[in-house]
C-alpha cells in the first residue's frame, strides 16, 4: 500500500534586527549609522564633508524601516590609520555595545586605506552580526564572498595611499631643493610667524636669545646659563620659567637664529603608521643661508660653535661621558708634549701656605712610570707668564696680523689641495661606476664569471676611494675650523687692551694650547697657529 507523504507547512518568520522596536511598531527596524571621511582640502562639493553628512542624514531618515543612530564623520583625517579617527572609534564602540545593525559608507577607501585595519574591523563587525555596505563597490560584508572582494579593493586603496604619500614626499623634497622653507615656530623663542609666511622677530624675546649666546661665548656653561634664567624667571616659548641645560642647548644649536634653515630634519618612515624619525643621514638634508631675518649675527654664531667644538674636543680627551664644567681654564689648555696627557690642578703644602700647582694628569694618576718628564708649574707664575705673552701680542698688532695672515694663507692652500684631491676621487668614482654599469648590462649566465674578478676589484677600489674621501673631508673641516679660530683671534687681538691680570674667560679665546716644555719654559700656540716660546719665572 502506497503512503502519501504531505510536505509540512512552512511559515517564514522574518528576522528582527531590533526585537524591542519590532514589538512596539509591529515591524523590523534596522539601526543604521553612516561613516564619512573627507580631506579638508577637498574642493569637489560632491565629496565634501557637509554634502556627505546631509546626504546620509536624508537617505537614512527617508527609510521607514531604518532608525538613524548617527552620522560619524572625520574631517581632514588620514585613512591610513584609525588611532586619530575619533568619530570612527566612537562608532566602533557603539557597535561593540550592539547599538548598530548596519553601517553605510561611500567606499572602502573612505573606511580605511590600510588593508589590515579594514579587514580586521570588517571581520569584527561581521562576528557581531553587523553589516557594512560599501556603496561605490556595491559590497555588503555579511555576504559570504565579500571578504575576498574587500581585500582586493582595500589593497588597491592602500596602494593608492602609498602612491599619494610618495608623490607628496617627492613634492616636499622638490620644494626643499628649490629653497622653499616650511617654518614651524611654535617652540622657537624670539620668533612668530608673519603675515608673509616668514618669521618675524619678537624683540622682547630676542634679547634673551642674544644674552644666552653672549654668555656661552664668554665661557659660561649651559647649566649655569639655565640656572640664571630660572632665577630671573625668564619665560620660555611655552610660558614656563624653569630652564634646563637642554633648553639652552636647543637655542644655541638652532640655526634659525642666524637666519638659516635646515630642511628635512625628520622624515616619515611609513605612510600607514605615520611614524616620523629624526634624519640622522638616512635622507638628504638641505641647508639654506640667510632665508629670514636673523636674531644672532654670524660672527657670534661662529664664535659659539667654535666654543662648542673646543669643549667637545676637551671632553673627548677626558673620561667618557664627563660633562663640560668651567672650573679652571688651564684644564682646557695645558698639555704634556711627552705623553700627550692633559694637565691637572693640585695643591701643594709649602710651609704654612697652600699653593696651586699644575702637573701632568697622567703622572698624577699613574706615576712617573707613565710620564717621567712632565714638569710641574706653580699656578701664579704660569698665569703671569701667559698674561705677559698675551700683552706682548696685543702691543705688537703688526706681528699678530702678519703671523695670522700667513697661517690663514697656509690653511687656504691646504683646502685647495684637499679640494683637488676630492675632485680627482670623484672623477675616479664616476669612472668605476660607469665601467661597472657597462659590465652589468652585457653579462649574463656564464659570462658573469669572466668579469667577476674585475667587478670585485672595482668594488674594492670604490670602497678605498670613499674611505679616502671621507678622511679628506674631515681634514678639510678641521682646516676650516682653524681658519674660523684664526679670524676670531685676529679680531679679538685688534680690539683688546693689555690685560691687567689673568682673565680665565678671555685667555681661552686667544690660546689654543700650551705645551709645558720644562719647569722654566712653555710653548704657547695661539688660535690661528701662531706659536711662541715663553719663559716661566722660577
Amino acid at each position: 500500500m502506497n503512503t502519501i507523504t504531505t510536505a509540512p507547512a512552512v511559515t517564514l518568520i522574518p528576522a528582527r534586527t531590533n526585537p524591542a522596536l519590532a514589538a512596539e511598531f509591529g515591524t523590523a527596524v534596522t539601526r543604521v549609522a553612516a561613516y564619512c571621511r573627507v580631506s579638508t582640502e577637498e574642493e569637489n562639493q560632491q565629496n565634501s564633508y557637509a554634502t556627505q553628512v546631509k546626504y546620509y542624514t536624508d537617505y537614512i531618515s527617508s527609510n521607514p524601516e531604518w532608525e538613524l543612530v548617527g552620522i560619524f564623520a572625520d574631517e581632514g583625517i588620514s585613512g591610513t590609520g584609525t588611532a586619530k579617527r575619533t568619530e570612527f572609534n566612537k562608532m566602533i564602540k557603539l557597535c561593540r555595545r550592539k547599538k548598530i545593525d548596519l553601517i553605510l559608507c561611500k567606499s572602502i577607501s573612505r573606511f580605511a586605506r590600510n588593508t589590515v585595519d579594514c579587514l580586521d574591523y570588517v571581520r569584527e563587525l561581521k562576528a557581531l552580526g553587523i553589516n557594512v555596505r560599501f556603496e561605490k563597490e556595491n559590497i555588503e560584508t555579511l555576504n559570504a564572498s565579500s571578504e575576498f572582494t574587500i581585500s582586493l579593493y582595500a589593497s588597491f586603496a592602500q596602494a593608492e595611499s602609498e602612491s599619494i604619500s610618495k608623490n607628496v614626499t617627492w613634492g616636499i623634497e622638490k620644494a626643499f631643493q628649490e629653497g622653499k622653507v616650511r617654518y614651524k615656530l611654535d617652540q622657537t623663542l624670539g620668533y612668530r610667524m608673519g603675515a608673509d609666511g616668514k618669521p618675524e622677530i619678537v624683540e622682547s624675546e630676542a634679547e634673551h636669545v642674544r644674552w644666552i649666546f653672549r654668555m656661552f661665548a664668554d665661557g659660561h656653561s649651559m647649566g649655569e646659563i639655565a640656572t640664571i634664567l630660572t632665577e630671573k624667571k625668564i619665560m620660555r616659548r611655552n610660558g614656563e620659567t624653569a630652564w634646563t641645560r637642554t633648553n639652552v642647548q636647543r637655542i644655541l644649536t638652532n640655526e634659525k637664529y642666524v637666519g638659516d634653515a635646515i630642511l628635512q630634519k625628520s622624515y616619515t618612515v611609513d605612510c600607514l603608521t605615520h611614524e616620523r624619525r629624526k634624519n640622522s643621514g638616512e635622507r638628504t638634508k638641505y641647508y639654506l643661508r640667510d632665508c629670514h631675518d636673523a636674531i644672532i649675527d654670524r660672527d657670534t654664531w661662529d664664535r659659539v660653535h667654535l666654543e662648542f667644538a673646543r669643549r667637545s674636543a676637551e671632553i673627548k680627551g677626558r673620561h667618557s661621558g664627563k660633562k663640560y664644567a668651567k672650573r679652571y681654564c688651564f684644564s682646557d689648555l695645558l698639555t704634556c708634549p711627552y705623553c700627550e696627557g692633559n694637565y691637572k690642578r693640585t695643591i701643594w703644602k709649602i710651609g704654612e701656605k697652600s699653593v696651586g700647582v699644575w702637573r701632568c694628569g697622567r703622572r698624577i694618576d699613574h706615576g712617573s712610570r707613565i710620564c717621567s718628564k712632565g714638569a710641574s708649574l706653580h699656578e701664579d707664575k704660569l698665569q703671569n707668564a701667559v698674561v705677559a705673552i698675551v700683552n706682548d701680542m696685543i702691543e705688537n698688532p703688526e706681528k699678530v696680523e702678519v703671523a695670522i695672515l700667513e697661517a690663514m694663507n697656509q690653511f687656504r692652500t691646504e683646502i685647495t689641495e684637499i679640494d683637488t684631491q676630492l675632485m680627482d676621487i670623484s672623477t675616479e668614482l664616476e669612472r668605476i661606476s660607469t665601467r661597472r654599469d657597462d659590465i652589468l648590462t652585457v653579462i649574463t649566465g656564464e659570462a658573469f664569471e669572466q668579469f667577476k674578478t674585475e667587478l670585485k676589484d672595482l668594488n674594492g677600489q670604490e670602497l678605498e676611494l670613499k674611505a679616502k674621501a671621507e678622511k679628506l673631508q674631515i681634514k678639510k673641516e678641521n682646516v676650516q675650523f682653524s681658519i674660523k679660530k684664526a679670524v676670531t683671534a685676529r679680531e679679538l687681538f685688534s680690539n683688546m687692551l693689555p690685560l691687567r691680570e689673568f682673565d680665565d674667560i678671555t685667555i681661552p679665546k686667544l690660546i689654543e694650547r700650551i705645551d709645558v716644555t720644562d719647569k722654566e719654559h712653555i710653548r704657547v700656540i695661539f688660535c690661528g697657529g701662531v706659536e711662541t716660546e715663553v719663559t716661566v719665572e722660577k
